[in-house]
């Protein structure tokens, strides 16, 4: 019998197989740059002891380099369906790769204090731990804020990694001053988010063992009749 008869006859259709992305795809790519660009990102910024406008700017290039692939390869991921394991796990490294260098950097040079640096990297470390604690539960989706927490985390550290003087240097305290307090307001509605998603997955479970011991306890009274 040929295929286009079995599918009139309502037999089993088999389903057409998903193209899985390779592993060198643009997307990946993209990701792979932003992690080499982290050690050279450093290289720049401490090169004659951070205190060089050149390369601070060289360093700052690096860093918006950095940022820009951020946006575009989890894009073009989802759009072109490109996502891999390997873009799932380096993905979130190479982000907070390349905040976390610029972030201790900028404290060792004496630029950035390091409670600023403390309390942005407690959070995004404390958050992706969180995503683990739920994630048999369900994931936890990027907020509008949180989004806006990285545009103003990147432009702050962005202009911090600059020389900058007068108007502009009292600018940027203002920048990075939102941006912490974006932090910690977006990281404690992520804490909010977790706590909720907990809570329903452990009632969902106590209500679907409950209804497995009950078709449980039919089935043996019904053998027993």
């Amino acid at each position: 019998m040929s295929g286009a008869s079995a599918s009139a006859a309502g037999g089993p259709r088999t389903a057409p197989a998903v193209r899985q992305a390779g592993l060198w795809n643009i997307a990946n790519v993209l990701t792979m740059l932003r992690l080499l660009l982290v050690p050279a990102f450093v290289l720049l910024l401490v090169h004659d002891g951070g205190a060089n406008p050149a390369w601070r700017a060289f360093a700052w290039a690096a860093f918006a380099i950095a940022m820009i692939t951020d946006v575009f390869d989890g894009h073009l991921a989802r759009t072109y369906n490109l996502v891999t394991d390997f873009g799932k796990i380096a993905d979130p490294i190479a982000d907070k790769a390349i905040m976390g260098a610029a972030l201790i950097c900028l404290s060792m040079l004496g630029d950035l204090s390091w409670w600023v640096t403390g309390v942005i990297l407690f959070r995004e470390l404390g958050i992706t731990l969180m995503r683990f604690w739920v994630i048999k539960h369900g994931v936890i989706p990027a907020s509008r804020g949180g989004k806006i927490k990285t545009l103003a985390q990147g432009t702050a550290v962005g202009m911090y990694v600059l020389v900058l003087t007068g108007p502009l240097a009292t600018f940027r305290w203002w920048v990075m001053a939102v941006a912490v307090v974006l932090t910690v307001v977006t990281g404690l509605d992520y804490v909010r988010q977790a706590v909720v998603l907990r809570r329903a997955g452990l009632a969902r479970e106590r209500t679907e063992q409950a209804e497995r011991a009950e078709r449980a306890e039919r089935a043996e009274r019904n053998t027993e009749r």
